[in-house]
């Protein structure tokens, strides 16, 4: 069994047409077929317990002193 993934266009008519090459000539293969529009397949949904999981900062938010950094050697 192989998997395919195309992204196709479908036109006012509402239908889809495919053509997907095969290695298989002369013979029968099992087709399924799942879509699913594009505009939902990038929409990203949280759930609520995933986000109320993580919680929020609570207090000041305070960056540690850096240290000096080694003079780098310059690009001839």
């Amino acid at each position: 069994m192989q998997s395919i993934k195309v992204c196709q266009h479908i036109g006012q008519d509402g239908l889809l047409h495919l053509e997907i090459p095969t290695e298989v000539k002369n013979g029968d293969v099992e087709v399924v077929v799942v879509y699913q529009p594009m505009h939902q397949a990038k929409k990203r949904q949280w759930s609520p317990e995933f986000l109320s999981a993580f919680g929020s900062w609570k207090g000041e938010l305070v960056r540690a002193p850096q240290e000096e950094q080694p003079e780098r050697v310059p690009f001839e």
